[in-house]
């Protein structure tokens, strides 16, 4: 079973380089600096979100509030800016919203037994009506100006590289720590692997439900702080958008099991790789939007099955348990 993942890691990642050299082939506009700036931009955002998507996969669970949380606080962040709060104090009072989203999803998910698909998917649209309601009302919020810091964050270099990107990676070896190098990382596997045997042993099963959907909710506000440091804004449209889909994509994609238990960052950055690649190669190519999103469709069905055929779930890891998808 682990040659059979390794393999399809292998190959993700060299279908991802093979369509890269073949874009850059035979696209006029692929190579171009603004195109690959575009790349770079939207291959961060997918693998932030990526993982979180992924941290909460591994523990046998789903977070389809994760695009509304980033949306909703950054938003909610950016109008109040406008409106004179410092924006530090802005970025603080988004913080708490984005954790308490996710609080109260894993509080649904782990103490009230509701599936998280159900769950989140219910908890992305009352925080985006709610966001719309009563936090802004205008559709794009732009970014403060000024905010050194911030427009570093979106626009400037380290080490040649843009800060989105660096941020990305700083990210990814930190969940990597997480997950390879602390007790909540082993908890996470291992509930994922086997809830029931998890509880058995003594595992504090619920509340690990529960912390996993707060650092996924964390994880999407900084996505949606680098989002606007490089775009100088939010849309709320982005929540209408298949972007939800193109993160489980890389998650699924990129090899980490839907049966939970199996997979690490690694596999987020495989898959962010060849999503990303294919998303600019299809719209340089002009494909239209739908046509976009139903080869995304069969791509994400194709992977599904792959993961289903590579990782069965037996009798008893089938079981419907706590934070189940």
């Amino acid at each position: 079973m682990g040659k059979a993942r390794l393999s399809q890691e292998g190959v993700v990642f060299a279908l991802a380089v093979a369509m890269f050299a073949v874009f850059a082939v035979t696209l006029n506009n692929f190579l171009t600096a603004g195109n690959l700036i575009a790349l770079v931009r939207s291959v961060s955002i997918l693998g932030i979100l990526g993982l979180g998507m992924g941290l909460v996969v591994i523990g046998r669970g789903i977070d389809l509030a994760m695009v509304a949380t980033m949306v909703v606080s950054l938003s909610w962040v950016l109008s109040m800016a406008q409106t004179g709060t410092p924006f530090d104090t802005a970025l603080v009072y988004g913080v708490l919203l984005a954790l308490a989203i996710g609080l109260v999803s894993g509080i649904l998910v782990a103490y009230a037994d509701i599936p998280a698909i159900f769950t989140t998917l219910a908890m992305g649209l009352v925080a985006y009506g709610s966001g719309r309601a009563f936090l802004f009302q205008i559709d794009v919020q732009n970014t403060p100006v000024g905010v050194a810091w911030f427009d570093f964050l979106g626009r400037g270099l380290l080490f040649g590289l843009p800060m989105p990107i660096i941020a990305f990676a700083v990210l990814a070896a930190l969940i990597a720590l997480l997950l390879l190098r602390t007790r909540f990382g082993r908890f996470v596997y291992a509930a994922g692997d086997n809830p029931l045997a998890a509880r058995i042993t003594g595992l504090p099963l619920r509340p690990l439900i529960v912390s996993q959907y707060v650092v996924s909710s964390l994880i999407a506000f900084l996505a949606g702080v680098v989002m606007a440091a490089a775009v100088s804004g939010m849309s709320t449209r982005l929540y209408n958008s298949t972007m939800i889909y193109d993160v489980l994509l890389v998650v699924v994609l990129g090899g980490i099991s839907l049966s939970g238990g199996r997979g690490g960052v690694r596999n987020v950055l495989v898959g962010t790789l060849l999503v990303g690649v294919l998303l600019n190669g299809m719209t340089i190519l002009d494909i239209t939007y739908t046509t976009q999103n139903l080869i995304k469709s069969l791509i994400l069905l194709l992977a599904i099955m792959v993961d289903s055929f590579i990782n069965p779930r037996d009798e008893q890891t089938s079981q419907q348990s706590q934070g189940d998808i």
